[in-house]
């Protein structure tokens, strides 16, 4: 089959999507769509790998399927094809379970949810890389219908609309139409779903940061703890030479998040022996503590200003020990901070995106970001434009930290005008993203953009990093015209005398019916400014 085109993947993706849409939020109904996906990739791959094993040509799924039904019902070929399944892939389905046979009992009417909970109960037992992969697909669901049949029906909608996909050969365009969805979940749904995404433009910038100078380097190693659904980690494969070595690690507190993680991989088609991912809370224990424990590319988008328990038995550990005070319990920024340049090699690079407070506030962050430069280890402070996140509006900053720098200097970049202005959300393109990229790299200033400070210049800033103290990014007021003022000035009196004349010209009209309000009368007149009108009074 021939590849499609990603704009055709993208729509099959989105029509299927649109179906559950009406029926609940999207950060539940991306866990059908992505799982339904997930499930049609591992079952295609597998009717195409068997049909290969099997020596048999086929054009398309169904002849794969066909192929597959047959070998299984020879007892003599059967066992062996399964066994070389499982060696491959670690799983195998039954012909009566693969996504192309419930497509075929779809259109005969016959399908049964209960033969999809089967297949992914097949797959989740057959490995542990695949455990509890599905536990988020609640195919029984009263949000897909009141009836068992209802259910049927709207999965197998879903289903049909996936159906046009070619998993087996689509290549990483599946694994980057899987990343475009999750960022239209985080759209739709704001935090619920944006919480495990980073903007496409961003994890750009911060991937070819990390791993500038690197791209011919064979087993390149990148560690996020803070990893999401994955696509920071994912993004250095475009930036390498070297993709096929690349060698991932990940953790991730949200177990579901995990799970799209752990899909996210096998559809950009990463090795197994290339994923090592950890469903567990970074700040609360170290992970990982077995080799290898230090990485040549730190990745960070953790969530911002989050609560922490801060228990005074941090400070033993090597992670926080040397700072001698803890990130705040309302403020866990500088904790993530720290546990990610931990883990980075001495010749490696970090990235990590946070709200501006670290760069100035105090107290006990106040003393860790002295220390952090007292060594050098903050290379570079990037202010982003605001609202360029699902899940905020706020401005952030990406800061790069190295280890063993030979001064302590520090480059700022204020990027936050330079963006598009979209509906919704600010955008950074390839141009905005392009000169931050030269900026970095030549390390020079630019007015009212970029500024490299010596280190006597932060000790006498106290410490302090807030961006428009080393980046003037001021404009001054046209000068303004007195002229131009006095005509203005004399065109409002023109105008107010104008409506003065028409307000008496009323005001003269005015009768009383007796004495009392005649009274009343001349006090609101007097009030307005004007004379007794009585007789043709006349304007004051």
């Amino acid at each position: 089959m021939a590849n499609q085109n990603p704009k055709t993947i993208y729509q099959s993706l989105w029509n299927s999507a649109d179906i559950l849409r009406s029926k609940m939020d999207a950060s539940e109904y991306k866990n059908y769509t992505l799982g339904l996906i997930f499930y049609k990739y591992l079952s295609d791959n597998m009717l195409h790998h068997a049909a290969e094993l099997l020596e048999e040509e086929v054009t398309d799924l169904n002849e794969a399927q066909q192929v597959y039904a047959d070998a299984f019902n020879d007892p003599e070929i059967k066992e062996d094809l399964i066994d070389e399944l499982k060696f491959d892939f670690s799983y195998a389905l039954e012909p009566n379970l693969t996504f192309t046979a419930l497509m075929q009992s779809i259109y005969k009417g016959k399908f049964q949810l209960e033969d999809l909970a089967q297949g992914f109960r097949n797959i989740e037992q057959s490995s542990e890389l695949f455990e509890n992969l599905f536990e988020d697909v609640d195919l029984y669901s009263r949000k897909l219908g009141a009836t068992p049949q209802k259910q049927n029906q709207v999965i197998s909608d879903v289903m049909k609309e996936l159906a046009t996909l070619d998993m087996a050969h689509q290549g990483d365009i599946l694994g980057d139409a899987y990343e475009y969805l999750i960022g239209q979940f985080a759209s739709d749904s704001g935090k619920k779903a944006g919480e495990f995404y980073t903007p496409q433009a961003v994890s750009s910038l911060m991937t070819q940061i990390v791993v500038q100078g690197k791209e011919d380097q064979k087993g390149f190693s990148v560690y996020d703890p803070t990893m999401g659904s994955g696509s920071l980690l994912l993004n250095v494969k475009k930036y390498t030479n070297e993709p096929g070595t690349v060698n991932y690690f990940g953790q991730e507190l949200n177990t579901s998040t995990y799970n799209l993680a752990r899909m996210n991989m096998f559809l950009h088609k990463v090795d197994v022996a290339n994923q090592h991912l950890s469903n567990a809370d970074t700040l609360d224990a170290d992970w990982p503590t077995e080799e290898p424990t230090n990485f040549d590319a730190v990745l960070m988008n953790p969530p911002y200003s989050a609560k922490w328990t801060a228990d005074k038995g941090f400070l033993d550990e090597p992670r926080f020990s040397m700072y001698g005070v803890l990130a705040p319990k309302s403020k866990a920024d500088f904790a993530f901070l720290l546990h990610g340049y931990y883990h980075l090699k001495d010749s490696g690079v970090m990235a990590i995106v946070l709200p501006h407070g670290v760069l100035f506030r105090g107290a006990a962050e106040g003393k860790i970001r002295k220390i952090l430069l007292e060594n050098g280890a903050i290379d570079t402070v990037i202010g982003l434009p605001a609202n360029i996140f699902f899940n905020t509006s706020i401005p952030t900053t990406v800061i790069i930290l190295k280890k063993n720098r030979e001064n302590k200097d520090v480059l700022f970049i204020d990027a936050s005008n330079e963006f598009t202005k979209e509906k919704n959300q600010n955008k950074l393109e390839e141009k905005h993203i392009e000169k931050i990229l030269n900026t970095y790299k030549e390390r020079k200033d630019i007015e009212k953009y970029s500024h490299a400070a010596t280190y006597d210049e932060i000790v006498e800033n106290d410490f302090n990093l807030n961006i428009p103290r080393y980046v003037d990014t001021f404009e001054e007021e046209e000068p303004i015209s007195l002229a131009e003022v006095a005509q203005d000035m004399k065109e409002v009196q023109k105008e107010i005398a104008e409506s003065n004349a028409a307000l008496a010209q009323m005001v003269q009209e005015l009768t009383a019916s007796n004495d009392e309000a005649q009274q009343e009368l001349n006090q609101f007149i007097e009030l307005l400014g004007f004379n007794d009108v009585q007789g043709g009074g006349q304007f004051e």
